[in-house]
């Protein structure tokens, strides 16, 4: 099983769904699980599948928005790309990137927040926006608020958007009053959250469906 066999499946999904696959997520992940379980030959499926599905969720989407923020004319890298390279390593375009996303610790350096996703202006290398994705909030999402609050504390970044996409297999965010931890976090710590599920979410200004994001990213060009 490869993210190249999990791109079939959400596409076969995009067929019949068109607009609204993103919705349909899990069950992409349902299915790719099948397969990815008569394909393992270790002792321990669970583990392997959840290794796989953690990373591979985050190329998904990179996937999914890839064309419509390439026709805006930014440009999407995978965090992993960024971190992972020695700076000697990248292109003049990412190593300039990567500068510009550095958060500052003093006496300890400069170093990168934790995310999966990055949108930045090919013209300036400007990082205009940040993504982490999970199938449910509470694996990243305080972590994703504490990023956001350690970006907004510099002028050189306090611009970026941080935002966190999920299919939120848990439903933490379907309600917005009285809302659950994640959801709380969502909403005062973070630029906001997207939703990949077939359940309807109670929407605010921060937590909406997935289809909203291209239009939010348009927003903030203006």
């Amino acid at each position: 099983m490869t993210i190249e066999d999990l791109i079939k499946i959400y596409e076969i999904k995009k067929k019949k769904y068109g607009a609204q696959a993103y919705r349909h997520i899990s069950n992409v992940l349902k299915e790719a699980k099948k397969q990815h379980e008569k394909d393992f030959t270790g002792n321990d499926h669970e583990q392997s599948w959840r290794a796989f599905k953690g990373k591979n969720l985050e190329k998904l989407i990179e996937y999914i928005i890839m064309d419509e923020v390439l026709n805006l004319g930014l440009k999407v890298v995978n965090g992993n790309t960024i971190e992972r390279t020695n700076s000697a390593n990248l292109s003049k375009e990412l190593s300039s990137v990567k500068r510009n996303l550095l958060i500052d610790y003093g006496e300890f350096g400069f170093h990168l927040p934790d995310v999966d996703i990055i949108i930045y202006n090919p013209k300036t290398n400007k990082v205009i926006a940040v993504l982490s994705s999970k199938v449910t909030l509470r694996e990243r999402i305080a972590q994703t608020g504490y990023w956001k609050i350690k970006l907004a504390s510099d002028d050189a970044t306090k611009h970026i958007q941080v935002y966190f996409v999920t299919p939120d297999e848990d439903g933490t965010l379907t309600i917005k009053k009285p809302a659950k931890k994640g959801r709380a976090i969502v909403e005062v710590d973070t630029d906001g959250s997207y939703v990949l599920s077939e359940t309807d979410i109670e929407e605010s200004a921060k937590v909406k469906m997935f289809d909203k994001f291209i239009d939010d990213i348009k927003r903030l060009l203006k």
